[in-house]
């Protein structure tokens, strides 16, 4: 029961395929009409598919984000770092772990070092386009340059594998969030939900990264509204039941004389 009522704070979705006139797909079609009231009455917000199209694969799939980190973990875990006479490469194994021993806190702090200014703004390089000559930022933000230098070769490193290694590397981490059930049962079929599940619990689980810049504005109203009977600002029934009768003050607001008080 629990991990079926955890299954949209993990998962953005759960998609299931199926053929509808195949009996490998059986389980998947059984399990999905059996348990998708259930299902969705402990997670109403969740979006539960399935795709029947004819000959399809049965499998059950979700939509996860991967980081970089979580991709050299599995290409040093499954041995994907290989030469073209087929030796695991040393070097770009060791650039991998250079990569996942990096100090992130170290880096966010050596970010700020240089007050009022942010390398990583967006549109940066058209809005102050001689920054990279200032001497005063170079010698605050120095460390930081050189950290981010360092990860730079050593990503240069990692994807420089032949036979576009880092790029199938990709491929593959991405089909660890899809599980085939050709001819399962329904247990086997509860069984790859569940592991989708735990799949998410851990990607979740990560601290979220706020935006240290503001991205979006949103203006306020540019003439507020206020009844004084009926304070805070009324709703729009509110507004209908009082029979607003606009004045205007000394500061320009718009104040709303209720027919009430009249």
């Amino acid at each position: 029961m629990s991990w079926k009522a955890g299954l949209s704070r993990y998962l953005p979705c759960v998609r299931f395929f199926a053929c509808p006139d195949s009996p490998s797909s059986r389980g998947v079609m059984t399990y999905y009409a059996r348990n998708y009231d259930h299902l969705k009455i402990l997670n109403p917000n969740l979006p539960l598919m399935i795709r029947t199209v004819e000959n399809a694969m049965p499998a059950v799939t979700t939509e996860l984000e991967w980081t970089i980190q979580d991709l050299l973990r599995f290409m040093i875990q499954t041995g994907r770092f290989r030469d073209t006479n087929g030796s695991i490469s040393e070097a770009r194994v060791e650039a991998a772990k250079a990569y996942l021993s990096t100090d992130w806190d170290k880096l966010s702090i050596e970010r700020w070092k240089s007050p009022g200014f942010d390398p990583e703004r967006p549109g940066l390089d058209e809005d102050e386009p001689a920054w990279k000559e200032n001497p005063q930022i170079q010698a605050n933000l120095g460390t930081f340059f050189s950290m981010k230098n360092a990860m730079s070769e050593q990503l240069e490193v990692i994807k420089s594998g032949p036979d576009n290694e880092y790029t199938r590397a990709e491929n593959a981490l991405l089909m660890c969030q899809r599980v085939d059930l050709w001819c399962a049962g329904e247990k086997e079929v509860e069984q790859a939900v569940i592991h989708l599940y735990k799949l998410g619990r851990k990607l979740n689980e990560r601290e979220v990264e706020l935006p240290s810049f503001i991205a979006e504005y949103y203006p306020g109203p540019h003439k507020a509204q206020f009844c004084r009977k009926h304070n805070p600002i009324p709703t729009a029934n509110r507004m209908q039941r009082c029979k607003p009768l606009p004045a205007t003050t000394d500061e320009g607001e718009v104040m709303v004389e209720c027919a009430e008080l009249k």
